[in-house]
């Protein structure tokens, strides 16, 4: 049977209006259930990654057609002892075991990207729709996904009660649950065969699954009864009383999508015996026929292109899942998924409770603007793509090669589209994801290249409909139209744009476009022809060579040889043309990557956040113009799909990918990618560069770039946990030093310091201002400073929370370190305390040259400790005291301090004695560097302390020209008391 669409033909714009008009709201309940038993089996290849839990999908409702239900023969007294038997020999409990245990496993990818909780432990109810198969064919009313939300729903059906009676009473045997990819079809059937194991689908005393993918790769003829036996060992004994019990049977049918049904009776024929083999597909028939088990119930899951393949008068009941239609039914899923016990890893409790509180906060405020967000979450699937981004930004501690950001997104491909093929009656079986990456990669590319994120229907037209030449493709545009594309297009919900699509999720349009680059799909006219041509002549060139051979013995026609080695030159010379389109990749992504233009835009992991959980702040006014659209994702993802994991799952997929040719891109990156990295980068841009680096997983060619960094400067980039372990991890694939690490106002604190432990070992200087770092923070420091093949000399640590104790565990540090040249302790509120502990370790120290304890409160006593044991340090010669409670006495006895007497010496005040002090300009710009840190205050009153003693030292001096250094110094300091009192400065 030939596919038809489900949908319009004629207008791309009908489609986006059928795909909020599909959309239903429901009430919410939360039940609880028992813990599953131990491990069994099951028939699900694939699961939806909201297989963890049972999400809110929608099922659509039919109306007539309903089969008239067969009279129920009465069993006979030998029948039901024969059940009873069956009932008491446990096969049926095992039966259930064996099934609740498989069904509860989840897949790789939710015990890799962050915890999940049992199916049948919590869940959410389902919104299930009924339908019609007129309904399903009639393009839906014009509603945008804006007003569906405000919608109530129509012809809601819960799952325990699609086989009730019909509206005409009778009641339901078959029904079609369809949805289209990422709606939550399997996971729906999950629940229901939990439920059953669990008793909470009484109805059915028997509940039997299949996989119509598993039904499809077995060509042998076999019986129902073989084919249950064989897959369920423990329903041996109940298969034989299936059709003289009155057992209640329900087969489940996932993925009807998979096989090929013929109705007619020329291509299948009758058959009522279980006994009896026949192929696969002829047995799914008869059940649907009801010639075979009559009285058993069946429940098929399948795509919308496929539901015509049952014919309606087989069908009693049509459904549709329509996924989470309901905000409330959004943030349900994410409380309860982001709010999992240890889901933020090692950190307290309190701590981390607080921050995932605050995290779904932030994103049910979000929701609940109705942004974009709000309509990509009506797929289950992509909430769990937004819990699993989450996770991976926020809580992720370290980072194994399995985590990547390209990674989730390949797995969330994989968990959805599983290799599947776009339309299995197609001879091509041509892979649903291989038809993407060239159509929808096609539209993402072109929007990314001109900066675009909003398409037209004539943009649309233009992509897919453009090079439709057989009806071969335009049979699987239409299966494309009705099963996928809202997977990844959904009409766009800002105001003025509602009738042009935007991607479901923003950053799936780079990686699309990312996929459809590195596949090769991104070739002119000329080079398409060429590799088919030199595919042909490769083909066919050895049976050639052999015809050739044998002619040329018998004929005189010594050319022939001559010839086709001349053709045989040209799949060769191709091949070197080819080498240039890897050439071409690499120059697209070192050009994506190092857009100037792109340069002070915040990181890449900022932005995916940001799209997430929104902007706070006051909304934009809708005539205030956008801003511009950026795509630093677009050369990142270009590097992770080449990394080889990520190649593995593709290839799954259908999207191949060869070593040679990553080998080949990967070698023309080293002229590109890295010699562009080693110019000096904005820290943002930095953070980018060594984020690409970490996705693309090759250790060699991140070697070779890092070593070519040996200032890494990433000020004022918010270092989260995840920048951290991505920092740590780029960095640990060389072992050069590092020249300097400024992590000036990142954000840091104690875990962070501990995740860069190895890469602050390396560093020379060491700039860790602003970042709150209190005294278990200088634990780790200390730590670091003790370890033996630590190489730091310069360390700033101005402006952070240290206090009493953690000048005492640096104290312990400067006690045995030996690599420490200069220590910035300004601003660190020590006080006398603080400073007493420094000085007491200080002798021990044999290496440190300049120490700077200014604006710590210091009194007298503090600051002369420090300078007497200063006096007796062989290499210490400078000490910084000034913004600190010295008093005119102190300050006396600290100006009498002479470098070539004591040896060190003290920076106080802006003068020296009778003279200008040679660090003034020094105090002053330091000073006016941290002004918006500091007191301002406090820093009035030191000013002005300050001039009025280089006012009373120009009066003591008779010398003109030191007058005029002193008046030179005072317009400095009036200027910037100017300044601080107009709030300018």
């Amino acid at each position: 049977m030939s596919h038809q669409s489900c949908l319009p033909w004629g207008s791309w714009a009908q489609l986006g209006r059928s795909l909020a008009g599909s959309r239903g709201t429901r009430s919410v309940s939360v039940c609880a259930a028992a813990v599953p038993g131990p491990a069994g089996r099951c028939f699900l290849r694939r699961i939806l990654p909201t297989s963890s839990i049972s999400l809110p999908r929608g099922c659509v409702r039919y109306q007539g057609n309903s089969q008239e239900s067969s009279a129920q023969p009465s069993s006979s007294h030998h029948g039901q002892s024969q059940l009873r038997n069956v009932a008491s020999s446990g096969a049926i409990r095992k039966h259930q075991k064996s099934l609740s245990a498989w069904f509860s496993n989840q897949p790789n990818e939710e015990r890799q990207f962050g915890p999940s909780f049992s199916l049948d432990a919590v869940h959410v109810d389902p919104v299930i729709r009924e339908s019609s198969l007129e309904e399903i064919l009639k393009p839906s009313p014009d509603l945008t996904i804006q007003n569906q939300l405000q919608q109530p729903c129509r012809k809601v059906i819960s799952l325990h009660n699609l086989f009730d009676v019909d509206a005409c009473g009778r009641q339901v045997k078959n029904v079609v649950l369809y949805g289209t990819v990422g709606t939550g079809k399997s996971t729906l059937i999950k629940k229901m065969v939990v439920d059953w194991c669990h008793g909470r689908l009484p109805r059915f005393e028997l509940v039997i699954p299949f996989s119509c993918e598993d039904l499809s790769h077995s060509h042998a003829h076999v019986s129902l009864r073989r084919l249950i036996t064989k897959k369920y060992q423990h329903l041996r004994d109940v298969v034989p009383v299936l059709e003289a019990s009155n057992l209640k049977v329900l087969f489940i049918l996932n993925g009807l999508e998979r096989l090929n049904l013929d109705f007619r009776l020329a291509g299948t024929e009758l058959c009522c015996d279980p006994n009896e083999p026949v192929p696969p597909s002829a047995i799914v028939v008869n059940l649907l026929r009801k010639y075979l088990l009559p009285e058993a119930s069946i429940i098929v899951t399948t795509r919308p292109s496929a539901v015509r393949r049952i014919p309606g008068k087989y069908v009693g009941r049509y459904a549709e899942i329509c996924g989470f239609s309901d905000t409330n039914l959004q943030k349900l899923y994410f409380q309860m998924r982001l709010s999992q016990p240890g889901c933020s890893g090692e950190e307290s409790q309190e701590r981390s409770s607080a921050e995932q509180e605050n995290l779904v906060e932030m994103l049910s405020r979000n929701l609940e603007r109705h942004n974009q967000i709000t309509a990509a979450c009506f797929l289950p699937s992509y909430c769990w793509l937004v819990c699993t981004t989450l996770h991976f930004l926020y809580f992720t501690r370290t980072v194994p090669p399995s985590q990547t950001l390209t990674g989730i997104y390949t797995s969330f491909l994989r968990l959805n589209f599983s290799g599947e093929v776009l339309d299995s009656t197609d001879p091509t079986h041509v892979s649903m994801m291989k038809y993407v990456a060239k159509t929808v990669g096609k539209l993402a590319y072109e929007g990314v290249m001109s900066r675009k994120t909003c398409f037209s229907e004539e943009d649309l037209r233009e992509c897919f409909e453009v090079e439709m030449k057989t009806e071969s493709e335009l049979n699987l545009l239409e299966v494309f139209r009705s099963d996928v594309f809202r997977f990844f297009l959904s009409p766009c919900v800002q105001p003025g744009k509602e009738h042009t699509f935007v991607f479901t999720i923003p950053a799936m349009q780079e990686y699309l476009a990312a996929l459809y680059v590195v596949l090769g799909e991104k070739k002119t006219l000329a080079q398409r022809v060429g590799k088919e041509l030199s595919e042909l002549i490769g083909k066919v060139s050895e049976d050639v060579a052999v015809v050739v051979n044998i002619i040329s013995k018998v004929l005189p026609l010594r050319f022939l040889p001559v010839l086709f080695n001349l053709l045989k030159i040209f799949p060769r010379y191709f091949s070197r043309v080819s080498g240039k389109d890897r050439d071409a990749i690499a120059h697209t992504m070192a050009e994506e990557l190092f857009k100037e233009e792109d340069y002070y835009n915040d990181d890449v992991l900022d932005q995916i956040n940001s799209s997430i959980l929104g902007v706070e702040g006051p909304m934009r006014h809708p005539d205030e113009a956008p801003d511009d659209e950026v795509f630093e994702l677009f050369p990142i993802f270009m590097g992770g799909i080449l990394s080889r994991r990520n190649r593995a799952i593709l290839e799954q997929l259908g999207c191949s990918i060869k070593n040679l040719a990553a080998f080949e891109i990967a070698k023309a990156m080293k002229k590109t990618v890295i010699r562009k990295g080693r110019r000096g980068l904005p820290p943002s841009e930095l953070m980018d560069y060594l984020f690409f680096l970490h996705e693309f997983q090759n250790e060699r060619f991140t070697a070779e770039a890092i070593r070519s960094l040996r200032a890494v400067n990433l000020s004022s980039v918010k270092m989260t946990p995840l920048k951290c372990s991505v920092l740590a991890s780029v960095m640990s694939t060389t072992c050069h030093e590092v020249e300097e690490l400024n992590l000036t106002s990142c954000n840091l604190d104690s875990s962070s310091l501990r995740t860069l432990f190895p890469v602050l070992l390396r560093c020379k200087a060491l700039h860790l201002q602003l970042n709150s770092l209190g005294s278990d923070a200088c634990k780790e420091i200390r730590d670091l400073l003790l370890h033996d093949k630590c190489v730091v000399s310069s360390l700033r640590l101005a402006n952070n929370p240290v206090g009493e104790q953690g000048a005492r565990y640096l104290a312990e540090a400067l006690a045995g370190n030996r690599s420490l040249t200069q220590l910035s302790l300004l601003h660190t509120a020590l006080g006398d305390p603080g400073a007493e502990a420094i000085a007491q370790h200080l002798a021990e120290n044999q290496h440190l040259q300049e120490l700077n304890l200014g604006y710590n409160s210091l009194t007298d006593t503090a600051a002369l400790r420090v300078v007497e044991v200063a006096k007796k340090h062989q290499t210490l010669d400078k000490v910084h005291l000034y913004f600190n409670d010295i008093s005119e006495d102190g300050k006396r006895a600290l100006d009498s301090l002479r470098m070539d007497r004591d040896g060190v010496r003290a920076l106080v005040f802006l003068t020296a004695g009778t003279d200008v002090s040679d660090y003034w300009s020094h105090i002053l710009s330091v000073v006016q560097r941290n002004l918006p840190f500091w007191d301002r205050e406090r820093v009035r009153q030191h000013l002005a302390l300050l001039l009025q003693d280089l006012e009373s030292s120009r009066s003591q001096t008779a010398n003109p020209w030191r007058k005029a250094k002193f008046l030179r110094v005072e317009s400095e300091v009036k200027k910037m008391l100017g300044k601080l009192q107009d709030g300018s400065l």
